[in-house]
């Protein structure tokens, strides 16, 4: 059972035209630095991701897929600490490997692999799915007052009962929320400024007009982060939830499990929206569930591989009960996958079968790739 080859895939899968944003706007979305760029300069779907193919010499693959934008030297050298190991050696909840950007996509991999070996599920690996369909939610950029009563109309005429929206102080969300009231009776709001309210009194004033409305599941990250204990001076203002984004894959941020811990003791939060691999979402799952607090299962905007174990993490989480940032095929013009994971809005169904469940579309593969790899 040792890892004989692994083979990487380098892709760009572009959005589907009209599905970020309202055509009159542009606001980049990738929240971190890219080369010498600023972080906000540039759109996710500009930049490559990797698809992992890990091959044992039994025969079994296990397949994985990189958060965009990856190190490829980082990639390399985790490879080369794989290539030769016995998979059965391998701790699964700590890898031999430093956590890093990539550590969540060769984890999948892995996972993947360890779990067809077994004839198991990966949920399985996770001590079996409480639910067999995990809760989702639409998901928009930035769109304008004229633009987005159509776009929350669509979806909930799709079945979707909750839309995600990107916005800063530019956006007039009470406007959107007081139309999307009128276009989509009954459809909840989830509102993410990642941060970019910037002050407390900022927040205070649209969540108070918002409050009216009545249709905010909850708001996102309103505020910058170091500012956890105004979250709950936010918290408290209004009947408003509170969210803080967990991401783990942005350590660079300096984002770790311990923020939820420090959330939970200043009392700051009403919820998360966590983003990790399968062995991290479950520690942070653990947390929130210990707390009597709801969270849902945070993305990139990803394609099918990493969505399928989202979907595996989620069903197997019990306080992932808010809907679930699974959303990439609704985006991106393929998901790369042979068979599309199977949503009846508002839900995504487990997969079934051994492993991850799914089968990378080799052709679609072919058609978006930039480069290609083969270590042994």
């Amino acid at each position: 059972m040792r890892v004989h080859k692994i083979v990487v895939y380098e892709v760009i899968v572009p959005a589907k035209q009209g599905t970020i944003d309202s055509g009159d706007v542009s606001r980049p979305l990738h929240k971190l630095p890219v080369d010498a760029k600023q972080g906000w300069s540039v759109q996710f779907d500009e930049l490559s991701k990797l698809i992992i193919e890990l091959q044992l010499d039994s025969g079994i693959t296990g397949w994985g897929e990189c958060y965009r934008n990856h190190n490829k030297d980082v990639v390399a050298g985790i490879i080369q600490m794989l290539i030769g190991k016995d998979i059965t050696s391998l701790v699964l909840q700590n890898l031999p490997f430093a956590f890093c950007r990539e550590y969540d996509g060769f984890e999948c991999a892995i996972w993947d692999a360890y779990a067809k070996m077994h004839q198991l599920r990966v949920v399985d690996l996770l001590g079996g799915a409480l639910r067999n369909k995990v809760k989702v939610g639409a998901w928009s950029s930035h769109r304008t007052r004229t633009d987005v009563g159509v776009v929350a109309g669509k979806f909930h005429k799709m079945g979707y009962d909750c839309i995600k929206f990107k916005c800063d102080l530019q956006d007039d969300v009470v406007s959107w929320c007081e139309i999307i009231a009128a276009e989509a009776p009954g459809m909840q709001v989830i509102l993410d400024p990642n941060e970019r309210w910037e002050y407390g009194f900022q927040a205070r004033q649209r969540m108070e007009a918002l409050e009216k409305v009545g249709n905010i599941l909850c708001l996102e990250d309103p505020i910058p982060r170091w500012k956890i204990q105004e979250y709950a001076e936010l918290k408290n203002f209004a009947s408003i939830p509170i969210v803080l984004h967990v991401a783990l894959p942005y350590m660079l941020q300096g984002q770790r499990i311990q923020d939820a811990v420090r959330a939970i003791q200043l009392q700051a939060v009403d919820g998360f929206n966590f983003n990790a691999g399968l062995a991290n979402f479950q520690r942070m799952d653990h947390i929130a569930a210990a707390a009597e607090l709801p969270c849902w299962h945070g993305s990139e905007i990803d394609l099918g591989i990493l969505e399928a174990m989202y979907v595996h993490s989620a069903a197997a989480a019990g306080s992932c009960v808010w809907p679930s940032d699974i959303f990439g095929r609704m985006i991106r013009t393929h998901d790369l996958l042979r068979t599309p994971l199977r949503f009846e809005p508002p839900y995504v169904y487990l997969p079934e079968g051994i492993g991850l469940g799914i089968e990378p579309d080799t052709d679609a593969i072919a058609r978006y790739q930039i480069s290609k790899k083969e270590y042994n």
